[in-house]
């Protein structure tokens, strides 16, 4: 039976990479007063820095909304909060759109997790990931929103072109481009697994491999974000890199 306050450490990080100018990722991890958790990442875009204000806005946004929440009351309440918190913010970002032109074309991927008591809560949209760690395993919960993907289930290309085809950063869905916006929602038992949260900046440049190498070292959870993200510059840090990573203490 999972203890209904898991402990845990917690490490998030940020970096602008070896070839971008700005920096467009945001992240955060944070714990309210009820033990509840929320991870939560955004991969902006639409240049200018507009990609910054849309992923920032987003975790933010949703951050402290989450902290002055009180204690769900079920996942289902935290299912129905989550999911409205999100249609507000994509309307935030949408009508900053329409009224300042500086703003038009933004948008952000967005995934989530929420750990609450028994239950793991993961929100997706765009090409950012959330993978779960069992038995020093990697496992993908979200699927890639993108056109490379769409191809590649409709077999048309095979797995092995997706990583060097010229359209595989277009996205099939975002936030904030449109009035309303559509999302992947999971809910999961929480076994107490480990949950890692990342950009295409990490995968893209890191093999799920090394990942799972990095992961499972026995460095403090802070220091394998910061490998995670060193490794991705000095494979080329061709995005911006930005990666959560909750691991529960081992008793």
């Amino acid at each position: 039976m999972v203890k209904k306050s898991i402990e845990a450490t917690i490490g998030y990080k940020k970096d602008v990479g070896r070839v971008r100018i700005s920096n467009d990722d945001e992240c955060k991890i944070v714990i309210n007063s009820y033990k509840e958790v929320l991870m939560i990442l955004a991969d902006g875009m639409g240049g200018q820095n507009k990609g910054d204000f849309a992923s920032s806005t987003a975790v933010n946004f949703i951050s402290q909304e989450f902290l002055k929440k009180g204690r769900f009351l079920t996942h289902i309440d935290a299912l129905m909060w989550i999911s409205s918190k999100v249609r507000k913010v994509n309307s935030i970002l949408y009508n900053t759109q329409e009224k300042d032109e500086n703003y038009r074309g933004m948008g952000t991927t967005l995934v989530i997790a929420i750990i609450i008591k028994e239950k793991i809560i993961v929100i997706n949209i765009g090409d950012s990931r959330c993978y779960f760690v069992n038995d020093r395993k990697l496992t993908q919960i979200t699927e890639d929103q993108t056109y490379v993907n769409y191809l590649y289930k409709s077999g048309l290309i095979e797995e092995k072109d997706i990583a060097t085809n010229p359209n595989r950063h277009v996205l099939t869905n975002s936030l904030g481009c449109f009035p309303s916006v559509s999302f992947d929602r999971f809910v999961f038992n929480y076994k107490g697994q480990s949950v890692f949260l990342c950009s295409d900046g990490l995968y893209n440049n890191v093999s799920i491999k090394d990942i799972e190498a990095i992961l499972n070292t026995n460095d403090e959870t802070h220091i394998k974000v910061d490998s995670l993200i060193e490794l991705a510059n000095y494979s080329g840090g061709s995005d911006n890199i930005s990666c959560c990573l909750w691991e529960p203490i081992k008793k």
